[in-house]
């Protein structure tokens, strides 16, 4: 326990520069005083030394910290933006020499004369050895890594009461659900078995695609701290040279990588959920290669449904359906105030059609921003997907700056049957009203009769408003109807042989006179 406490101090003291910044924000001498105005500029200067210091805190603040970039409700823009930037390039030497669990683990069965350290993580560190003339990658968790992580998510436990107490009521509830959220994605990421067959089932989903490639996997020497698996060499996925050198186009490879996340989401059911630069590459021949499957996730069958109809009531823009989805997805509580949450919805979609680019960012951003009314959470599977839409979306357009999100998402919804074209959603929308149609026209007989019954024995009574009019009427009005009148047959004998027309036409003129007279007086 020591250990514990003396890392919350630790903690403590790194932080509390930037939470004192953010009390001065509220009340300028922090108990008293008006609140401040601080510029985006300063904002985001706040966002980069935060960054900064999750970064030399470790693993685990890092991995919060990614889990926060994906969390609107909770972090303002400017934080999401600087945030999302976090990657896992951390000393080798943080948590333990990873050497030592190759050499333990796999010392007497490969050659480790040929070990060769490739890349660091926040959580692991790559070799590539050699086995059967061949070289392979192994991914190895630091030793003490596991420690170190339980200890500091205690910490940040411990911290969240203190900062909810300064939140308001809709951050607080967002903060009592995203720490256990985050602690199940960062504790799945340690579970490097269940890392190896995640990569080998979506190593399975996309056999038939030869445009994209997963290292396969070898379960002999992978253990729940090293995964094994085939070494596939790469460029960075935004390297226009070696684009072009595999003679394939920005935007080509743009649609890809969306059109492949899109399909482990909606059809698979299994997720890659880290799409950032560094976890892309393309080959020589032009193949989309995808690393690091510690963030990923398998989705249920129920929630694969409903994660479709999210994306097509937004692509369609249907307010109903994308309410009910929200709801049904546990983003929104079932109690909720379906008419103001309507309301709110139909506004995001208003809002968002008058822009001249909508992006996924830019869709989550306005949805959650219009909601934070209201009591809503982000479960673990929907913030993973939030974040692959992001981060996926930013390398699309890094490689094309006129990526399409909607108009990608739309064609790949069609061809694979979550959407149907326009005609046949207008004849689904009419079947479907005529079948909720007819219960109603088979009651109706009934009702009428009953309707009648209650009029001929004098038990229906229909109660109207007295409307207030004037003792005289008013004259006025009845001179705008028959000018009106005239004006209709006027038109109407224009086709007329005999030039009639212009006795309506002057007859219309008079009552517009006696029309305008009369108001006057008035």
């Amino acid at each position: 326990m020591r250990g514990y406490y003396f890392r919350y101090l630790q903690v403590l003291v790194r932080f509390l520069p930037i939470a004192i910044a953010f009390l001065r924000d509220r009340r300028r001498f922090l108990l008293f005083g008006p609140p401040r105005q601080i510029s985006t500029a300063a904002h985001r200067d706040r966002a980069e030394r935060l960054t900064e210091t999750m970064l030399d805190l470790g693993p685990a603040f890092i991995k919060v910290g990614q889990v926060l970039s994906t969390r609107p409700d909770i972090v303002p823009p400017t934080y999401v933006d600087v945030l999302a930037t976090l990657q896992d390039e951390v000393p080798e030497s943080t948590g333990g020499e990873p050497l030592n669990v190759v050499e333990s683990e796999l010392g007497d069965e490969l050659d480790l004369e040929t070990l060769e350290p490739v890349a660091g993580g926040s959580l692991a560190f790559v070799y590539t050895v050699e086995y059967d003339g061949e070289r392979i990658a192994l991914k190895v968790r630091r030793p003490d890594l596991a420690s170190v992580i339980e200890r500091d998510l205690r910490v940040i436990r411990g911290f969240v009461p203190v900062i909810a107490m300064f939140a308001d009521e809709r951050q607080r509830y967002s903060l009592e659900n995203v720490t256990d959220d985050f602690e199940a994605i960062i504790l799945d990421e340690l579970d490097f078995e269940r890392e190896a067959s995640i990569m080998a089932e979506i190593r399975s989903n996309v056999a038939d695609d030869d445009r994209v490639r997963i290292p396969a996997t070898y379960p002999e020497f992978c253990s729940d701290r090293v995964v094994a698996m085939e070494y596939v060499d790469g460029e960075k996925i935004t390297n226009d040279r070696a684009l072009a050198d595999a003679g394939i186009e920005p935007s080509e490879m743009a649609t890809l990588v969306f059109q492949t996340y899109l399909k482990m989401g909606l059809v698979d059911g299994t997720f890659h959920a880290d799409p950032h630069p560094g976890n892309l590459a393309v080959t020589d021949d032009g193949q989309l290669v995808i690393y690091d499957y510690g963030m990923s996730q398998r989705l249920t069958a129920q929630e694969q449904e409903d994660i479709a109809k999210l994306y097509r009531s937004l692509v369609r823009r249907d307010v109903d359906d994308l309410l009910n989805t929200l709801i049904a997805l546990g983003v929104l509580e079932p109690t909720v105030d379906r008419t103001a949450v309507r309301q709110v919805l139909e506004l995001v979609i208003q809002n968002l059609e008058g822009r001249s680019e909508i992006t996924w960012r830019s869709i989550i951003t306005e949805l959650l921003t219009m909601l934070h009314d209201f009591p809503f959470r982000i479960p673990p599977n929907v913030m993973l997907l939030v974040r692959v839409g992001t981060i996926g979306e930013g390398v699309c357009r890094s490689l094309d700056p006129e990526f399409d999100f909607i108009s990608v998402t739309r064609s790949f919804l069609v061809d694979h049957g979550f959407i149907e074209n326009e005609l046949e959603a207008l004849i689904d929308e009419v079947r479907d009203d005529l079948r909720k149609s007819v219960p109603v026209l088979a009651r109706a007989p009934a009702r009428f009769d009953t309707v009648f019954g209650q009029l001929e024995r004098g038990d229906l009574v229909v109660r109207t408003a007295p409307v207030e009019s004037t003792a005289n009427g008013d004259t006025a009005v009845g001179y705008a109807v028959l000018s009106g009148s005239f004006v209709v047959a006027a038109a109407v004998l224009t086709f007329h042989e005999r030039p009639l027309e212009v006795v309506s036409a002057l007859l219309a003129l008079v009552f517009l006179g006696q029309y305008v007279r009369c108001r006057r007086r008035s």
